[in-house]
């Protein structure tokens, strides 16, 4: 039996997805709000398969993400969103997600893509597989991003969705200095020189909703700089 962990920020849409998956045959272990509660669950339940939305109430997806490639967990993971920006879908397959379901699919889809994360395949319907066709077909050097590091990428994630230098830190078990050493080579790589140019770049490329500078999340993310 497949065991499912479930990673979003409202309880209404957890438990209907335990509900569903759990009448389907699938057994779900474990579920949260939080990415960085995920990855401690993760880490003690070692589920087959994560389901994870990208938006969770001030935190980001792609967070949790980063972190499963970087310490090569065996858990898949499944993004189900409702982002159907191409950029998002390509950093998704970047950081290594095995499917990529938008919310308003049917629920056959999502079955198709757990049972192909759960087979250790990939897994993405036609109008996604479109969406992830727009980016990777544009050249190399249209994406700056490509440039970075998976630890640069998850820091420069965690920095434009509001993140201090110190949590970063604490979260990441890093000390301050490196964090600041992180950011400052982000930022050189990507020829920016505050917060407010990681969030314009990040938008522009996907990591984060179509937010620009003097929004709130934009506001917080220079507040915590």
């Amino acid at each position: 039996m497949t065991r499912l962990y479930l990673v979003d920020d409202h309880q209404l849409m957890r438990e209907g997805l335990r509900s569903l998956l759990e009448a389907k045959g699938y057994a779900v272990v474990g579920e949260s709000a939080d990415p960085t509660q995920a990855l401690a669950d993760l880490l003690r339940l070692r589920p087959e398969v994560v389901l994870l939305d990208l938006n969770l109430a001030g935190r980001s997806g792609f967070e949790l993400l980063a972190e499963l490639q970087r310490r090569h967990l065996p858990t898949r993971c499944v993004v189900l969103t409702m982002s159907a920006q191409p950029h998002q879908v390509a950093e998704a397959m970047r950081l290594g997600a095995s499917g990529y379901v938008l919310k308003g699919s049917a629920a056959s889809d999502l079955m198709a893509a757990v049972d192909a994360a759960a087979r250790g395949k990939k897994h993405l319907g036609a109008e996604v597989a479109n969406l992830a066709l727009q980016v990777f077909m544009q050249p190399a050097n249209d994406d700056p991003l490509s440039a970075l590091s998976p630890r640069e990428r998850q820091i420069i994630i965690m920095v434009v969705n509001g993140r201090s230098s110190a949590q970063i830190g604490v979260e990441l078990h890093l000390s301050p200095k490196t964090v600041a050493t992180y950011r400052s080579r982000l930022m050189a790589k990507l020829r920016v020189n505050d917060v407010a140019g990681l969030v314009r770049l990040a938008v522009r490329h996907g990591l984060i909703d179509g937010e620009e500078p003097g929004t709130s999340r934009s506001r917080r993310a220079t507040d915590l700089a």
